[in-house]
């Protein structure tokens, strides 16, 4: 039986080392052959009607999900031709006018953007001059953290390119734009990051304009959250954060959208990509779904195999960020105290960030040698286009001579194969994700592919992939704590 699995576009799903004699076994799968069909069942339901088995907002009140209808762009849709028209239009609007963007957000506000920042323009972005940039703004993220230190160096670095352009464009104002992400507009680390920098930047003194853009959720009235209010008061162009799309599906939604608009990115191509592998994942075919297969096999892993860790390891530096956000997709969605019967089950995998080659240098002695208790996640790069030649500098030394010749993109595949087969030699549990090329379109299937891939786990796991209750538990500790701190201050005079 093939143990390749490829999509119409060429992505691939390789997943001979999860699957076969000592894996998890075609008898496994058959044993819980009517619950795949369930799994898939419930999953165009929810396509179909946005209605999830015993699924309640945080507040209680009965909720839908609609991540499935963001890659659809159609009237009616949280995604619609207007919506894309006015996403593209804010983003011209930045274009040779626009300094600098801040991105303000947490968790899905800031992984997700955090990708598209990271695939679409690379690490020397905000190094490159405007024209190399070909007009498209700077973008710096905050609000992800309260880190006082890394907030004062943004808002100093903002400060000193203002002046530098002043000094240099003869008074010329140095325009920032601040991109505040939060359904509520009450999140802590985004709402505290941001009133900093804002405050900071109009009081500099300094030939600087500043704009802000709210993305929140849309409700007016009765339901106007504070972010809401203030970008209706201070007439700030607003996005949404829709209702039915959790944090760590909402990079497809206007939250991670807008953060693509910023920086040019096709968002078309990139909703064109989820499109595809979700067309690709309608089938009940276990061995022809993409997304259904993976979660199965992940499932199996675990509950057959206690494979309970998974280590997601992209072999490219810039999808370090995918890690990240899985992380949170994986983490959020499938760590579950109880199941929807009430029965305490503890399920889910803790997700791994790792980078090949990387942490071959640092975590692989650990998967190789450890507890046999992780799924290693490959993810490679078919064609990088172009790839550099490592050159014949050192003949006279044979150490280093020895790579002369090689291209890097094939050395970089090589080190995988070689990871994977000695990870397989030793009965340890791996697949890999292969990605044509680096692009929006192949970025949009990955990306997709894992968000539906944990609706189907949840689905076969019997527990909620939609909500997240273990994050109250902080948030109702932090609240009355932060209450307590701020009374303290104000008795002292701080």
């Amino acid at each position: 039986m093939s143990t390749v699995l490829q999509t119409a576009s060429g992505f691939t799903f390789e997943y001979e080392n999860l699957f076969g004699e000592g894996k998890v076994t075609a008898a496994e799968i058959a044993a819980i052959e009517a619950k795949i069909a369930k799994a898939h069942r419930a999953i165009e339901h929810m396509r179909a009607t946005g209605e999830v088995q015993g699924h309640l907002s945080k507040d209680g009140a009965p909720e839908k999900v609609l991540f499935t209808q963001l890659p659809y762009i159609a009237g009616g849709h949280l995604n619609s031709p207007d919506s894309i028209a006015r996403l593209k239009t804010f983003g011209a609007s930045l274009q040779n006018r626009v300094d600098t963007v801040v991105s303000f957000g947490i968790g899905g506000s800031y992984l997700g953007n955090k990708v598209l920042f990271d695939v679409h323009c690379g690490e020397f972005w905000n190094s490159q001059t405007a024209e190399e940039r070909g007009g498209w703004p700077k973008l710096y993220f905050s609000g992800n953290n309260l880190d006082p230190r890394r907030t004062g160096e943004l808002l100093a670095q903002l400060q000193r390119e203002a002046r530098l352009k002043s000094h240099h464009q003869s008074g010329s104002p140095y325009r920032v734009c601040l991109v505040v992400i939060s359904k509520s507009g009450s999140t802590i680390e985004t709402t505290a990051t941001f009133m900093v920098l804002y405050d900071a930047l109009k009081q500099s003194g300094l030939p600087l304009e500043v704009e802000v853009v709210a993305v929140t959720d849309p409700a007016d009235g009765a339901q106007e959250t504070v972010l809401h209010r203030l970008a209706r008061t201070h007439g700030w162009p607003m996005f949404s954060v829709p209702d039915g799309v959790g944090g760590r599906f909402s990079i497809f939604a206007e939250v991670g959208l807008v953060t693509a608009a910023c920086i040019g990115m096709d968002i078309e191509a990139f909703l064109a990509g989820a499109r595809a592998m979700d067309e690709a994942c309608r089938t009940p075919d276990l061995y022809r779904n993409p997304a259904l297969l993976n979660a199965t096999l992940k499932y199996l892993a675990a509950e057959n195999h206690g494979r309970r860790l998974e280590v997601f390891m992209p072999y490219a530096d810039y999808l370090k960020s995918v890690s990240e956000w899985y992380i949170q997709l994986l983490a959020e969605s499938l760590g579950k105290r109880s199941d929807r019967q009430g029965n305490l089950v503890y399920y889910g995998r803790t997700p791994i960030v790792a980078v090949g080659t990387t942490d071959m240098h640092a975590q692989t002695q650990q998967h190789q040698d450890g507890a046999k208790d992780k799924v290693v996640q490959f993810l490679r790069i078919a064609d990088w286009g172009a790839s550099l030649i490592v050159p014949d500098v050192f003949p006279d030394e044979a150490a280093v001579a020895k790579f002369s010749g090689l291209p890097m993109a094939a050395a970089l595949e090589v080190a995988r194969e070689s990871n994977a087969e000695a990870l397989a030699a030793d009965g340890r549990f791996s697949a890999v994700f292969v990605l044509p090329s680096l692009n929006a379109f192949h970025l949009g299937e990955l990306l997709y592919l894992l968000a539906l891939s944990v609706a189907y786990e949840g689905e076969l796991a019997q527990v909620d992939a939609f909500d997240q209750p273990g994050v109250e538990a902080y948030k109702r500790i932090m609240g009355p704590k932060l209450s307590e701190l701020k009374r303290s201050l104000t008795s002292t005079g701080e």
